[in-house]
């Protein structure tokens, strides 16, 4: 309770951001995995996890794709996966 307490202070403060909101060379660490299931499990498979640092690449036009790179791990995602993804920047 006490780290989703905490967590929301962080947003309302604007200390985190979504990965689909950072810009391209911007790095940040991983701060929360809002995912469930397969998708969580697929994050996870790639480094994606609480603690990780990323960092953006490149995007495409609409940023409907972020291609980001996580330990060495260069990995394509969408911008509703991207969006699952909470940060705060480094």
């Amino acid at each position: 309770m006490i780290i989703i307490i905490i967590f929301k202070i962080m947003l309302e403060n604007g200390v985190c951001l979504k990965l689909s909101e950072l810009k391209k060379h911007q790095e940040a660490r991983v701060v929360r995995v809002d995912a469930e299931g397969e998708l969580k499990q697929r994050l996870a498979s790639f480094g994606l996890i609480r603690g990780a640092i990323v960092k953006i690449i490149d995007c495409s036009i609409r940023k409907s794709t972020i291609e980001i790179m996580v330990d060495n791990t260069l990995l394509a995602l969408r911008k509703q996966e991207a969006e699952k993804i909470e940060v705060e920047k480094i």
